[in-house]
């Protein structure tokens, strides 16, 4: 699938329209849950990558593997951090860098006792394109203008920074904006708020449908990226290893599930029925993206060493003390994986 059909394909995963007239026109975020004995509570940020989720749970593979989740949809990090902290949250499906950013004291909270966030498993690469307003054909166009970010010192950002610098633009050519989210920036892009931002598919698309240019993607730019992983406290992890294990096993069972060609329908029925607006053409190309057998989500949800790699070398180089990053075990444990492949 080259470039251009990819970007087609692209389009449509979450939210799609309900976040052209405004970021409060959307739904709220729900509000943190309270902690119930026997239940993981999983907070992640909104849209359709969320189908292994909604999947594992629809299809009982959560009930089938002993757990039972209740899912969030955070309104940024810092909900979803805090609230790891906190114990209101056990697991995160979040960015890796996340975990890079916090573990080396270097995210936007800062807490007492400090930090013990790791990676236990891999779902996908992010899908990551920067998408720039309708005028900014190239990079050289963003000088002068604003990029919109999650935060500078987390999520994708390092990412977004690497693009531009290989690309000649230097952080001090363009402004920089904190907008939220994914489905937040989108909102802010398409209200004209600001002139790029990093977009997770399907946003992306969505964007370049009305007009919006795709300017790269991680793939294009950076090759191989860890983006997101499952994650939680290596403190709550140890004292509730089975529960761990059985939701790599349920996730892991969704995405294969999912990918499956008979379950097509039943996949473009989930995006149907928890993505707003969504409707059948849309849920088609966007199970056609994540889907994909080579490019879609991680069909053994694993760790993989190159894109870890590359994540570590952008904190190392961007990052608030340009500390070099040597060690994965630091931010990462397979041993849970590891368990959950075993028969």
């Amino acid at each position: 699938m080259n470039l251009q059909k990819r970007a087609l394909g692209r389009l449509l995963v979450c939210l799609p329209f309900l976040a052209l007239s405004h970021a409060s026109a959307q739904a709220p975020a729900a509000p943190p849950a309270t902690p119930v004995p026997g239940v993981i509570q999983v907070i992640s940020f909104g849209g359709g990558f969320n189908l292994p989720i909604w999947a594992a749970r629809d299809q009982g593979f959560f009930k089938k593997h002993g757990i039972e989740v209740q899912h969030t949809i955070t309104a940024d990090s810092k909900q979803v951090f805090s609230g790891l902290m906190e114990g209101k949250y056990h697991v995160a499906v979040t960015a890796l860098d996340n975990i890079l950013a916090y573990q080396e004291g270097q995210g936007e909270l800062k807490f007492d006792p400090p930090s013990d966030f790791f990676g236990f498993m891999g779902s996908d690469d992010g899908f990551l394109s920067l998408v720039a307003a309708p005028d900014v054909k190239t990079f050289a166009d963003l000088k002068g203008k604003t990029i919109s970010v999650d935060a500078m010192s987390n999520g994708f950002s390092f990412a977004l920074r690497d693009m531009l610098a290989r690309n000649g633009i230097k952080e001090s050519d363009v402004q920089w904006a904190r907008a939220g989210g994914t489905d937040r920036r989108f909102a802010a892009l398409m209200e004209g708020q600001h002139a790029a931002t990093m977009l997770r598919a399907p946003f992306d698309l969505q964007a370049k449908n009305r007009g919006f240019n795709q300017l790269a993607t991680t793939r294009s730019t950076i090759g191989n990226y860890m983006g997101i992983v499952g994650a939680a406290r290596r403190s709550w992890a140890a004292n509730n290893e089975a529960q761990v294990v059985s939701f790599i096993r349920a996730y892991r069972e969704a995405i294969r599930w999912l990918k499956l060609p008979e379950n097509r329908p039943q996949a473009q029925a989930l995006l149907m029925k928890y993505v707003p607006n969504m409707n059948a053409q849309i849920a088609a190309q966007s199970c056609e993206l994540l889907l994909d057998p080579q490019s879609g989500f991680f069909s053994d949800v694993q760790l993989d060493d190159k894109g870890i790699q590359a994540v570590l070398d952008l904190r190392s180089k961007l990052g608030d003390n340009s500390q070099k990053l040597t060690d994965p075990s630091k931010y990462i444990d397979r041993r849970y994986w590891q368990k959950a492949m075993q028969p």
